[in-house]
């Protein structure tokens, strides 16, 4: 060091010698809101809770109000600053000049194709301190070929250089782990699912059975690779009695448009509801609402909003192009094939069981998510890999290649 100073892998805490010198982190990410979902949640998290765990964080992003208003949420200091011009790479020289002036030991960008990935090679080329890349799902197949005519270009002048010359990868999943090895690139890569916090929920809570109509969620990103379209065309085919359907997330791209129409085309009138993002109690109250949440995605490396789901007691159905396959193996949700069959064969399934049926599967996921998913061990097996890349300890158990 410079001073002296599953396809889902559970964590153990096990803390780190109190007599190690704290470390300074600087984190560099995309501009960053509740709009964004999962990484703003685990961004912000991790960031948290390698603070709270003794060390000295920075999260820095290109300026951005939106994301400034809600800096008092980061526990880890946030700082938004450096217009970008306008040019293809995203180009900011105030922030290049803040982050090559930072005495950091360790840099981890978050996400590819941006401002992040040209600082972290300039950062590598004139200080030669390590970088650890978090790939953020975005070298997933589906992630990998949309836009490709954007992403190839970018790939092969300074993308694939930056990863293969990274210190050290971060994988959520297995799965993740497989799509960074098929595009050729071999550093070292940890394997770290992202956290979850457990919420206290009411005991005089409503019984489901009193509610009416009952509740399925989807809360995410409304966006194409998330699956919506199969989920509706499912939905329409089950047509489960005294259900609702719920989407909830911010439009990106006129999706939700699109979905509108296809819902009025398959006659779903009023047995689907669309809401814009959600936040803070409004967010907390959408799952407690629910008995039943869906995530009909096409890709993702992680998908927070199903441990988020599963830590508010909610048996969940996802995809095999999520990393839960684990859902069945814990008894607390099904993990179906990327197609409306799938879909439709869990959603009868689940809507014709009994609410204190889902009620047993939803705590046995939360007592999951209690067990494996908690943010102070995961902070801590960073911290060892932090200090495994600036050369003092032995590689983390984490740590694959």
């Amino acid at each position: 060091m410079r001073r002296s100073t599953c396809l889902l892998r559970p964590v153990s805490c096990n803390l780190l010698p109190v007599s190690q010198p704290p470390l300074r982190l600087l984190h560099l990410t995309p501009p960053l809101t509740p709009a964004y979902g999962g990484p703003y949640e685990s961004i912000r998290n991790l960031t948290g809770g390698l603070a709270g765990a003794g060390a000295e964080v920075l999260v820095r992003m290109p300026h951005s109000a939106e994301a400034l208003a809600y800096q008092d949420q980061w526990r880890a200091p946030m700082r938004s600053e450096g217009a970008v011009r306008v040019s293809p790479l995203g180009f900011s020289p105030q922030l290049r000049r803040l982050v090559l002036a930072d005495d950091a030991d360790v840099l981890h960008t978050h996400g590819l194709w941006q401002h992040a990935s040209w600082l972290a090679l300039t950062w590598k080329q004139q200080t030669g301190r390590p970088h650890v890349a978090s790939i953020r799902g975005m070298l997933e197949p589906w992630a990998w070929q949309h836009h490709a005519w954007k992403k190839r270009p970018v790939w092969t002048l300074w993308e694939r250089r930056n990863l293969q010359t990274a210190s050290l990868l971060h994988a959520t999943s297995e799965m993740e782990v497989e799509s960074i090895r098929a595009r050729g690139l071999t550093a070292p890569v940890a394997v770290l699912p992202n956290g979850v916090h457990l919420p206290e929920l009411p005991l005089d809570s409503v019984m489901a059975e009193l509610r009416r109509p009952r509740t399925a969620l989807y809360l995410g990103r409304v966006h194409p690779k998330k699956g919506l379209p199969l989920l509706l065309q499912a939905w329409a085919r089950v047509q489960p009695a005294d259900w609702r359907l719920r989407i909830v997330g911010p439009d990106e791209g006129g999706h939700r448009a699109e979905l509108e129409q296809q819902a009025a085309a398959l006659g779903l009138g009023e047995r689907v509801r669309f809401d814009g993002p959600l936040t803070g109690a409004a967010k907390a109250e959408a799952f407690r609402s629910s008995e039943l949440f869906i995530l009909p995605t096409h890709s993702e490396n992680f998908g927070i909003a199903v441990a988020e789901a599963l830590a508010y007691g909610l048996p969940v159905i996802t995809t095999q192009g999520t990393p839960w396959q684990g859902l069945e193996s814990h008894a607390c949700g099904w993990w179906v094939k990327v197609s409306v069959e799938g879909i439709a064969e869990a959603l009868e399934v689940a809507c014709a069981s009994p609410p204190e049926q889902l009620a047993q599967m939803g705590q046995r996921g939360r007592q999951w998510m209690a067990e494996d998913f908690s943010w102070d061990a995961i902070a801590s097996e960073f911290l060892k890999c932090y200090r495994w890349v600036c050369g003092d300890g032995e590689k983390p158990g984490v740590v694959v290649g």
